[in-house]
């Protein structure tokens, strides 16, 4: 908002110097008005339109500071009609009343102050006799020195004045007709320097407040952006008020100007001066509107950032994380109806609280795509919270969905299951409760035969309609021996009824002191093993087992092959469309030739998960899943090499995220996500299968296929660590050598290091034990590099750490103390000999005892092997 005023050098310095000259200049002038003015500008033009400067008689002439004179002149030079190019000046100078002595000294002064470019200076003589002979005298003896500096002329009235200038340009005391007030001109120069010098400070002004807006640090509290935006506001309107003030001014100074020109149209001064104004003026509507664009956008930029920080705050306070980890911690494993019931009775509460809290969920998504239409300067920021939320309501309502099918099936299953026991128990007791005596006669026969009737008649719905067993595992093993015996005993008596035959089946009657059932079931005639086969609460245990490993493995399956379809659509209608030729205007050719990097080994993935046939063969037999995770270990690697890639790929992305190409492959394929969250899905999956697996083993204990299940987790979780130690691995730098040769990264992690120095000097010993070093310590099989962890780079969740090289142990020369005084968590790690001691401290003794059995483990195989080679 800098002004510059016209006929001022660019330079700042040189601005500032003008302005303060051409207004002490004018406070000049002004302190003179009352007095005996001594210069007049009366706006006369004399031959080649030479601007004429009078000086009238003055007795204070000779005591005018030489400084005040030349600021005077100099401010004459510079005013609009006197600053067009190659402008000439006629100086008279009234002496009529004066002495040689006078007309000396001020030809003296003139010839030293004048700036301009002086055409002639015209003296009008003392007019007494004396003096005048006087001044003949001493100009004819002066003469040569005077003309060297300027054309001096002598005249002995104004009416030789008339024959240099015409009387229209003379004012009345030298005998013209130009209407002329000193006074007057006084007040109009002031007024216009006086205007200059304001639009001057409202541009320092507002720029100073830009640069102060600038400059202001965002808090981090609404409470103290709202405040900013009061006080930003409150200067805004302050310095609004002044610059309508100075329009004002501005505006009732050139109407002065307009109408003085209106009256004398001859007045082309007047003109110029009004010129000057009307560009002051649009000055400070520049100024003015420049300065509402920049405080606007800076009122936007605030108040969105005060948008932004509130829209953060609900969505911190909306505690989606701890309703997750609560519907993870709900236990739906049950083996009664009554804990059945409670679980579902925790699970409505439960969801209860979800349903509230997806609903104020959906109203901050709503908010968020709000924000995102008005062009909010963060809305990569804001739709990615908004995505992360319907990810995680949708993410929470499947889950608590699923859940509740689960607990309900669960319950179905086990109240038809009393109702089958129930049912069982009274067949057993009705059975054995049958009187042989009574079967003799047609009658007892036909009783006998309705009571069992009745008995099939009220069998249980689900008995009835013959549901699978397989459906319901093992369910009905006791239904279906009770029901064999019916239908043997049914059919006797059918015989007996029509032919009045003794039957030949028998059941015993219940003795009366039976201690364990009132079914013939669990008599001792069936042996122990099968007595408690047929425990109720055993057989509730095994049902509810079969049916949560039946439930994981449907889970597995389907999440499996919705996986699979989902890299296939990725391959397809991402990767593939990258050849597509109707496509090549929108996609940027670097982004063709990088797709390597884009989407990793993501095909080489795809071609591995035929596994899926596989894993569908186990859907009836979850005990082989371990198996199968085991025979493809090696193969799982390639999810490594997929990781290890994904910065580079992400990098890849975010140059490119808005690209036509890929919002065009996201309509087509009808993706509510973009393809970033579809390259997340490979590493998403790597964890999913350890999860599923804990909760195959959770419900697979002391059965077949439990060890494989429990190798296939420690191979998930190995690879995992891997994973996680090769993503760390690619973020070192500086290393120099090939970092490959240093073999398999075994672990990674931060420790507090001293480091000793056998040859240092020992002040540096004592400085080293006091002042730990933060390192990340990388263990090869065959060396062990400490690194310094750098600050993180990025923004949000994109930030990554990287890992400064510091020191490179081979193993070969590394040797290990496990035990340091003082501290169970330090030990040491010394090189050489001895050279070089290194005291690390973990940040727990668990952590210690790790890295102690991995050290040990690599140094004993390398004793294995010197002692194997030196037996050669």
């Amino acid at each position: 908002f800098r002004y510059i005023p016209n006929g001022c050098s660019k330079d700042k310095h040189t601005c500032q110097v003008s302005f303060v000259n051409h207004f002490l200049t004018v406070m000049y002038l002004v302190s003179l008005k009352d007095s005996h003015c001594f210069l007049c500008f009366p706006g006369g033009r004399g031959e080649d339109s030479s601007v004429i400067i009078t000086l009238p008689e003055c007795s204070a002439f000779s005591d005018i500071p030489e400084e005040a004179l030349t600021k005077v002149f100099t401010y004459l030079t510079l005013i609009p009609r006197t600053r067009q190019p190659g402008v000439k000046f006629i100086i008279i100078l009234d002496r009529r009343l004066d002495t040689w002595a006078s007309i000396k000294t001020a030809l003296a002064r003139i010839a030293a102050s004048f700036p301009g470019n002086l055409h002639l200076v015209l003296v009008l003589r003392p007019t007494s006799f004396f003096h005048r002979t006087v001044t003949d005298i001493g100009f004819r003896f002066s003469q040569e020195d005077f003309m060297l500096k300027m054309p001096v002329v002598m005249l002995s009235s104004v009416t030789d004045l008339l024959r240099y200038i015409d009387e229209n340009q003379l004012t009345s005391e030298f005998g013209g007709t130009l209407d002329y007030c000193h006074s007057d001109w006084i007040v109009l120069r002031t007024a216009i320097e006086s205007f200059a010098v304001t639009v001057k400070d409202i541009a320092q002004m507002l720029q100073g407040f830009g640069t102060e807006l600038a400059e202001t640090e965002l808090p981090e509290e609404a409470k103290a952006i709202e405040y900013l935006l009061e006080l930003h506001t409150d200067k805004y309107r302050k310095l609004k008020d002044a610059i309508r003030s100075v329009s004002k001014e501005g505006r009732h100074l050139l109407s002065s100007l307009e109408t003085t020109a209106k009256e004398d149209d001859s007045q082309w001064d007047v003109k110029l001066d009004w010129e000057t104004v009307q560009r002051l003026l649009a000055q400070l509507r520049d100024m003015e509107s420049a300065f509402d664009g920049f405080f606007e956008k800076h009122h936007l930029k605030l108040h969105q950032y005060l948008q932004l920080l509130r829209y953060e705050q609900s969505f911190q306070e909306l505690c989606l994380e701890h309703l997750t980890a609560q519907e993870r911690e709900l236990c739906i494993s049950a083996n009664s109806l009554a804990e059945t019931e409670q679980a579902l009775k925790r699970l409505n509460n439960l969801e209860s609280n979800a349903q509230e809290v997806t609903a104020r969920a959906q109203i901050i998504i709503l908010h968020g795509h709000q924000l995102s239409a008005g062009h909010h300067y963060a809305m990569a920021l804001i739709m990615q919270r908004c995505n992360e939320l319907r990810h995680y309501c949708d993410t929470l309502t499947a889950a608590l969905k699923s859940k509740h099918t689960r607990l309900l099936q669960t319950h179905q299953m086990l109240l038809c299951l009393g109702q089958a026991q129930t049912w069982c128990d009274d067949a057993a007791y009705l059975l054995a409760n049958q009187l042989v005596d009574k079967f003799q006669s047609k009658e007892g026969a036909q009783a006998a035969l309705r009571d069992i009737e009745k008995l099939l008649e009220g069998a249980p719905s689900m008995l009835s309609s013959g549901l699978d067993i397989v459906t319901i595992g093992k369910m009905f093993e006791k239904h279906a021996a009770v029901q064999q015996m019916i239908q043997n005993r049914q059919a006797c008596l059918r015989k007996l009824a029509d032919k009045h035959v003794r039957p030949v089946q028998l059941v015993a009657p219940r003795p009366e002191n039976t201690p364990r059932s009132k079914s013939p079931l669990f008599s001792p005639k069936h042996g122990t093993a099968q007595a408690h086969r047929y425990k109720p609460a055993y057989f509730k245990r095994r049902i509810v087992i079969e049916i949560e490993n039946f439930h994981v493995m449907r889970e597995l399956i389907e999440t499996e092959r919705i996986y699979v379809e989902e890299l296939l659509s990725v391959l397809l209608g991402y990767r593939a469309e990258m050849d597509n030729p109707a496509l090549s205007g929108v996609l940027p050719p670097i982004l063709r030739s990088k797709r390597d990097i884009l989407f990793g080994n993501m095909p080489e993935i795809y071609n591995f998960h035929i596994f899926l046939q596989d894993l569908e063969g186990c859907l009836e037999a979850p005990e082989a899943v371990g198996a199968c995770f085991l025979e493809r270990k090696e193969s799982f690697q390639m999810y490594e090499s997929y990781c290890q890639n994904k910065l580079r790929s992400e990098a890849l992305w975010r140059q490119f995220s808005d690209c036509g190409f890929f919002l065009e492959c996201q309509k087509k394929l009808e993706h509510k996500l973009g393809l970033d969250s579809y390259l997340l899905k490979p590493i998403q999956r790597l964890t999913k299968y350890q999860l599923l697996l804990k909760e195959l083993i959770k419900y697979s204990t002391d059965c077949e296929g439990t060890s494989e299940l429990q190798g296939a987790l420690a191979a998930m979780l190995d690879l995992l660590k891997s994973v996680n130690d090769s993503m760390h691995q690619i973020a070192i730098t500086g290393y120099e050598g090939d970092i490959c040769e240093l073999g398999r990264v075994l672990m990674q992690g931060s420790f507090s290091v001293w480091i000793s120095h056998k040859k240092g000097p020992t002040r540096m010993k004592e400085m080293a034990r006091f002042k730990p070093m933060q390192r990340h310590l990388f263990l090869y099989e065959r060396a062990l590099l400490l690194c310094k962890r750098r600050e993180e780079h990025g923004d949000g969740c994109d930030k990554t750490p990287s890992y400064s090289f510091k020191h490179c142990l081979k193993m070969t020369a590394v040797g290990i103390t496990e035990n340091v005084k003082g501290d169970v968590k330090k030990f040491e790690i010394w090189y050489s000999g001895r050279e070089e001691v290194y005291v690390v401290q973990a940040p727990t003794v668990e952590v210690k005892m790790a890295w102690l059995n991995e050290l040990r483990r690599i140094l004993t195989n390398q004793q294995k092997m010197l002692r194997g080679l030196r037996a050669t």
